[in-house]
């Protein structure tokens, strides 16, 4: 590989999420991932049934390789072909060669992650996950049928099916190699000598970034409306220890969240990025017994335990939202808008109003300020920052105020924040001092890819691997035809 096409190739590897969380939101290989536009006129030509059809009907007809227990049909090729030209990006110097060597790739990292005792990936998270991309189709496009029509299933349960398999191979795979890089490291000397060894007309060009802080003030629930709340998981309760009611038909009636439509089952660890309360609940229970009401960030919860397996918990719980009301939510408004006010007028400092008032506990200690997720450090591209706040961070100056906005939380509760930028940082050259945080990044991301080429170079050699004719010439980056070197 040319310098040039590496140093790209790190760069834009660096601007994706770690490997797992990538695979949380993309189906990979398939063709069942497309854009909002897309989907949405798709679906308007199978509302007018239209003689143009926006995907074809592909036909298995044919294995083009095996890896382990994997198969890769001809089909698969295609449908991967179409999922890059769903994501707008041109396939004309995309070679079948290329897409059957990523195929094998992440079947290889898949078959292993089975074979791999330490690995899991629970079907209720596989489930999870497959629903939260149907929400967001749905969303799109205001219909589950209009989803099933478009991607030619025969119902949901087909489409749900094919979606599961995908996500569980994706999950497997990207699981498998967060495990190959987990302990790779690299010290202040190696990203020195990454950086040193990088040609000055080859130095990476950073976009404008930022610094910000918010300030989060979330209307209050009344006590009232929390007794309430408490009063009705309490009443479920008392039906299901002493009347024999489903607790899985509760959680399906009730029950606001995507569990709900699996009667609240959950397969758990301690592991499991879950709230800590919730975690202690649950695992301070016996088998078959069912918790009194609790409150967790997210809401108020009963759980049943059903069974313990080993480590791991298979339970079902309910949770419900106690919602606030209009009154609350003007005080917050009408709190939020004196705060700004203080602070324009220079009563108090952001930082000072953040670290008081501030209903984010994640930020309120560091006067509101942001942190990347995925670099660790304060700054952001201004190309990562959400949509919806984008212009409103872009047209301010370091220093200004953004006027209130509207947010809400991943349970759709509504909240108000304002926003300040802390420090621009222009577009400009890589910097070792400046830009280190991101130097070593690329350099961690070049080890990484070295330990991943190692790990391939033996696993590829210690697993069935069957290519057939058709791909016999490529030149294949890894030993897939197992030739002598």
């Amino acid at each position: 590989m040319k310098p040039t096409t590496k140093l790209f190739l790190l760069i834009l590897i660096v601007h994706l999420s770690a490997f797992a969380k990538a695979q949380q939101d993309t189906l990979v290989n398939s063709s069942m991932l497309v854009k909002s536009d897309t989907l949405m006129a798709a679906t308007t030509l199978v509302e007018k049934d239209t003689v143009k059809k926006p995907f074809k009907k592909f036909k298995a007809d044919g294995v083009a390789a095996v890896v382990g227990e994997f198969v890769i049909l001809d089909s698969d090729i295609i449908k991967m072909r179409e999922d890059i030209k769903a994501q707008g990006m041109d396939t004309g110097e995309i070679t079948d060669c290329q897409i059957v060597g990523r195929l094998m790739e992440n079947k290889l990292y898949a078959h292993h992650a089975e074979l791999d005792t330490l690995i899991s990936i629970t079907q209720s998270r596989v489930e999870d996950i497959t629903q939260q991309q149907l929400d967001r189709m749905v969303a799109q496009v205001g219909d589950i049928d209009k989803v099933v029509a478009f991607y030619r299933k025969d119902s949901e349960k087909e489409l749900r099916d094919e979606l599961n398999a995908i996500n569980r191979e994706s999950q497997l795979s990207s699981m498998m190699q967060e495990k190959i890089v987990k302990d790779v490291e690299v010290t202040p000397e190696e990203v020195r000598q990454f950086f040193d060894k990088i040609p000055e007309d080859e130095l990476p060009m950073f976009g404008d970034e930022v610094e910000i802080s918010q300030l989060v003030i979330k209307p209050k629930v009344p006590k009232e409306e929390e007794q309430k709340v408490i009063d009705q998981l309490n009443q479920m309760r008392d039906d299901i220890v002493n009347n024999g009611a489903s607790f899985a038909t509760k959680a399906v009636l009730y029950s606001q969240d995507a569990t709900s439509t699996r009667g609240g089952q959950m397969t758990i660890s301690r592991k499991d990025p879950l709230d800590k309360d919730f975690k202690q609940v649950a695992f301070s229970l016996q088998e078959g017994e069912v918790s009194k009401p609790f409150k967790s960030e997210f809401g108020y919860h009963i759980v049943q335990l059903d069974k313990i397996k080993g480590q791991k918990l298979d339970i079902r719980h309910i949770i419900i939202i106690p919602k606030y009301t209009i009154e609350t939510e003007e005080i917050a408004k009408n709190t939020i808008d004196t705060l700004r006010t203080n602070i324009l007028n220079g009563k108090y400092t952001f930082d000072e109003v953040a670290r008081k008032y501030s209903d984010e506990k994640e930020t309120r200690e560091d006067g509101g300020q942001l942190i990347n997720p995925k670099t660790g450090d304060t700054r952001f591209e201004l190309t990562d920052i959400d949509p919806t706040i984008y212009e409103q961070v872009n047209n301010l100056d370091e220093g200004e105020i953004s006027l209130v906005l509207a947010d809400q939380t991943r349970t759709g509760q509504k909240f108000f924040k304002i926003i300040t930028v802390n420090k621009k940082h222009p577009e400009h050259l890589a910097n070792y001092s400046q830009d280190y945080t991101k130097i070593k990044q690329l350099a961690l991301r070049e080890k990484q890819i070295k330990e991943v080429e190692k790990w391939q170079k033996k696993n590829i050699l210690d697993t069935y691997v069957k290519v057939s004719e058709d791909y016999q010439d490529c030149k294949f980056t890894g030993n897939w035809l197992k030739t002598k070197s």
